[in-house]
């Protein structure tokens, strides 16, 4: 039981319970704006009652092929991912090139092996290669 316990305890697990309580929050948020606000928005510009095709369906030998659904849910589908991209990964990826700006400028790129090092090393930390002696920031542009 000791080791049940700490597998438990870790902090990997505490941290992933933790990201799924709140990613099912967000999905429940995300949902109710897609739900109570776009949805509405579009039929409110397209005229219409709202955009609802639930109703649609086929028969082929007793068997009911309701593609309608699948265009509400393929609907859904795309508004979500329109508003996760446009309101949560779009502001984030700005905010984290703001925050790369300060790290750009201490550090370049290893000529031999492409990776990251420091701006005054002159032995890459990855591939080993000795780099010149002249700081990256004394050369001129290529």
């Amino acid at each position: 039981m000791g080791g049940f316990k700490k597998f438990l305890l870790r902090g990997n697990l505490v941290e992933l319970a933790v990201a799924v309580v709140i990613g099912a929050t967000f999905s429940g948020l995300v949902q109710a704006l897609v739900k109570d606000l776009i949805t509405p928005l579009i039929a409110a510009i397209t005229g219409g009652g709202g955009p609802d095709f639930a109703e649609y369906a086929f028969k082929v030998n007793g068997a009911e092929f309701k593609y309608g659904d699948f265009i509400n849910n393929l609907l859904s589908f795309v508004i979500i991912a329109s508003v996760v991209y446009w309101l949560v990964v779009m502001p984030m990826s700005r905010l984290i090139s703001f925050f790369d700006r300060d790290k750009k400028a201490t550090e370049k790129e290893c000529p031999e092996c492409l990776s990251d090092i420091p701006i005054d090393a002159r032995r890459c930390a990855f591939c080993t290669a000795e780099l010149s002696r002249v700081p990256a920031a004394d050369k001129p542009p290529a």
